[in-house]
This record gives structure tokens, C-alpha cells and sequence, in this order.
């Protein structure tokens, strides 16, 4: 049987300077794993090296938008073990949303992502593995988002059709709930965020919020359960079956 440890592996994570994607690193690291994160912001960046140490880890400024800038950042890194995407920046809203709004997720969240598994796909190892992030709204979508729910749901058809086409690669993705991270409902007063994560309590049959580390656990099982394609799990804490 292989082993399960991370140790030695080369991980990659895009959007890996907060929330689950930090998460994520802080648990590869303490598995011995080098990790490379690569962000929008430099000053995340930066807090997240002095976070995880700059001996395990480097960072990257990266627009994970911008095909060329996905083709330079694989190119300058070389060859890696793991590839992790929960980088995006987005907006939702009803059906009757600008064309703006409706775009947003599949510009920021869904193109972004597939972009990324075709520019890594020289450098990956064929024994390593991807996991895509999308969102348990694909399977209990609210009033307010259809576009959204549609990007999550391609997120994970993407997911299976990449684990047949990229065998022996394994591919995966992580669907989460809520999640208590700095970036939902970022920039809104901390009385709106903390309404919110109340509300979204209800919603769920363990009646809290996740936690990033939880998240990111899942992330950790997918990296390394060598038997484990074309999945979709749902850290979501039974938010899909209220």
C-alpha cells in the first residue's frame, strides 16, 4: 500500500494566502509537505508565509484571471505533486441580475479554475492529484443565485470529466457550506457578517458554521486517498439535506 503522508510532496494552492486555501497549507505543512500558494494580494501573501514559515513554503503574486499570467506561474515552478483552486472573487444574484453579476462567478470562479488544470497539466505528477473547489449551493440553491449555482454544479461535472480525461492523475473536488472565513461578506460590517452566520446556522442539520480547518481537512483526505477520483464531497455540515 502507498502511503498517505504528504511529506516531501510539492503542493500548489491558488488562493492559498486565507481561508480554506491557508488552512489547507497549515495542514500540508505540518504533513511535511513544501507548499506553494499564489494569490491576488501580496500583503496576504506575505502574512501567510510568516504564518506557515518561509523554510516550507513560497508565494506568488498571481491573477488567476488571466490565462498568460496561469501559463508563467506553472512555467517558473516546475514540476509539482498536488494542485488545490479554491481562488475566487465573486458576486451572485437573482435571474433578473445584470449580465455582469450573472458572468461573475463563471469569470472568477469557474474559467479561472479550468484555466488553471490546463496550464498545470505539463508539471503535474501523473501519481499526484487536483482538487477543485465549488460550492454546496450547486445542490440546494437559494432565491438568489442562479447563475452561481449553475457555475458550482459545472465545477463538479468539470471534476468528473477531468478525473476520466487525466487518468492517472486523481481529480476531485471539495463542495463547502458556509464556511467562517474573512472572505463571506467581506467588507460588510462585522453586525452584518455575524447576522448572517446566524441565519446560516439554521440551515444546516449540525447547526453551526464550518470552520476553515475543517474544509481544508477534506481537502487534505482528497490529496491523499490514492483510491479517490471523480468525487465531490460536501463539508457542508448537512446543509444539502435540511
Amino acid at each position: 500500500m502507498s502511503s498517505i503522508s504528504l511529506k516531501n510532496q510539492r503542493i500548489v494552492i491558488i488562493g492559498g494566502s486565507s481561508g480554506i486555501g491557508l488552512a489547507t497549507a497549515k495542514q500540508a505543512v505540518e504533513q511535511g509537505a513544501y507548499v506553494i500558494i499564489a494569490g491576488r494580494s501580496q500583503d496576504k501573501l506575505e502574512k501567510a508565509q510568516q504564518i506557515l514559515g518561509s523554510e516550507s513554503t513560497e508565494t506568488h503574486s498571481l491573477d488567476n484571471q488571466n490565462e498568460e499570467d496561469l501559463k508563467s506561474f506553472f512555467e517558473k515552478i516546475g514540476n509539482f505533486d498536488h494542485l488545490f483552486t479554491p481562488g475566487a472573487s465573486y458576486v451572485r444574484g437573482p435571474i433578473t441580475s445584470s449580465l455582469e453579476i450573472a458572468h461573475s462567478c463563471f469569470n472568477a470562479k469557474f474559467w479561472p479554475q479550468y484555466n488553471a488544470v490546463k496550464c498545470a497539466i505539463p508539471y503535474i505528477s501523473p501519481t499526484g492529484s487536483i482538487v477543485l473547489m465549488s460550492g454546496a449551493f450547486s445542490q440546494r440553491p437559494l432565491a438568489d443565485g442562479a447563475s452561481y449555482a449553475a457555475c458550482n454544479g459545472a465545477i463538479e461535472s468539470l471534476g468528473k470529466a477531468l478525473a476520466v480525461e487525466l487518468a492517472p492523475i486523481r481529480v476531485n473536488v471539495i463542495s463547502p457550506g458556509t464556511i467562517h472565513t474573512n472572505f463571506n461578506w467581506e467588507g460588510a460590517e462585522q453586525e452584518t457578517r455575524d447576522k448572517a452566520y446566524n441565519e446560516y446556522t439554521n440551515m444546516n442539520i449540525l447547526g453551526r458554521v464550518g470552520h476553515a480547518d475543517e474544509a481544508a481537512h477534506t481537502t487534505i483526505y482528497l490529496m491523499t486517498n490514492n483510491y479517490t477520483t471523480g468525487s465531490t464531497l460536501f463539508p457542508d455540515g448537512g446543509y444539502i439535506l435540511r
